[in-house]
């Protein structure tokens, strides 16, 4: 399965790309779905299922309490990205 989210226009120009894999502590807006237009830091990535889970995205439970919400990873946009990795760092700034 493809796992990536697309980027802002500001860093579109900015690393030449147009989308990269989301990380935790990368910034997103919501662009489709039910949470449409909330803002907010990514705090989990599954991999395997392609989603993630942004901070203040949850839903009430029917007993009391609140669920995180998983996002499909295609239905965020990157805002900002968390640049702490070399890795990454190197990758995106590297690239053609």
């Amino acid at each position: 399965m493809k796992f990536g989210s697309p980027l802002s226009k500001d860093l579109r120009e900015k690393y030449r790309r147009r989308s990269t894999k989301p990380r935790v502590g990368d910034s997103v807006r919501i662009v489709r779905g039910e949470f449409k237009d909330i803002e907010g830091k990514i705090t989990d990535v599954d991999q395997a299922e392609g989603t993630v889970n942004v901070e203040g995205v949850t839903r009430e439970k029917l007993k009391g309490g609140t669920s995180l919400v998983p996002i499909n990873s295609s239905n965020v946009v990157i805002t900002a990205l968390n640049m702490d990795d070399k890795a990454r760092k190197n990758k995106l700034e590297v690239s053609p």
